[in-house]
């Protein structure tokens, strides 16, 4: 994949200061062209000798990242990456480990992996009134594969994980917020300003300490082991591939999914059995 072909857009603002944009559209599916962006991204970012923040942002106005491209989803690599993990948690775990900071800028719905892969991120900031959250699995007859039950736990505890993850709702900014999965719930109007601010004042401070405090923080637990990672994700492709859930996922793709409109954009609206009658 050439650059020009890369749906990842990566600015750098400082030597200290990158932005990384997602820019897939219609919905920002996580699709092989993601995966292959997503790899050499964090094979550049271990090298770096300087950049101290980095913020993930989407181009695409109403998807942070929808979910797994789910006509694709056999074209995944799932061979295994420098972590010894398939491509998502190989990139979730060497994140985790980067001496700079990862922020999350949600606008938009962050659906399945999307919304793993804003929770994989160290901080994250969200539009009070355009960013959508939910783990949609359980439409599929699956459950989250991608750290979506490791983070969550670790985030929102046992109770809220098991709420978000089995009813397949989408979620607000201000519930995530109070769910404890993302960090701040910010006005629309003021969100890029804040998350610039906060990605500057960062990228001014020592290196050194900003790379150390992440470290002794992760020590100190909140990051799910890659082991459990692993294993999660063969589960959950195991789950897919079982053809009750790819007759639920054929009867999504009936409705609309993966294409612009109703289903996608208020899937979990939409998804779930019908109202049991009085």
């Amino acid at each position: 994949m050439n650059e020009s072909e890369n749906p990842l857009i990566i600015t750098r603002h400082s030597d200290a200061y990158w932005r990384v944009t997602f820019d897939n559209p219609p919905l920002n599916l996580y699709d092989p062209e993601i995966v292959t962006g997503m790899q050499a991204l964090i094979d550049e970012l271990e090298r770096d000798e300087h950049v101290q923040v980095v913020v993930f942002d989407s181009a695409v106005p109403d998807f942070f990242m929808a979910h797994l491209d789910l006509r694709r989803s056999d074209e995944i690599d799932r061979s295994p990456g420098v972590t010894g993990l398939a491509p998502w948690p190989d990139f979730a775990t060497r994140a985790a480990r980067l001496p700079c900071v990862t922020v999350a800028s949600i606008r938009g719905r962050a659906r399945g992996v999307g919304n793993e892969l804003a929770m994989a991120m160290d901080v994250r900031f969200a539009s009070k009134e355009k960013a959508v959250f939910g783990q949609l699995e359980a439409s599929c007859g699956a459950f989250p594969g991608g750290g979506g039950l490791e983070r969550l736990h670790i985030l929102a505890g046992r109770a809220r994980a098991l709420e978000v993850i089995v009813s397949g709702e989408d979620y607000d900014a201000d519930t995530a917020e109070l769910y404890g999965f993302i960090n701040r719930s910010i006005p629309d109007a003021e969100l890029d300003d804040f998350v610039d601010r906060f990605a500057r004042r960062v990228a001014n401070f020592d290196r050194d300490a900003v790379a150390i405090a992440k470290r002794r923080l992760s020590e100190l637990g909140g990051v799910p082991a890659p082991a459990d990672l692993a294993f999660t994700e063969r589960l959950f492709f195991s789950l897919l591939e079982r053809p009750a859930a790819q007759d639920m996922v054929r009867s999504l793709f009936e409705q609309g999914l993966q294409e612009y409109g109703d289903l996608e954009l208020n899937i979990g609206d939409r998804i779930g059995p019908a109202p049991v009658a009085a």
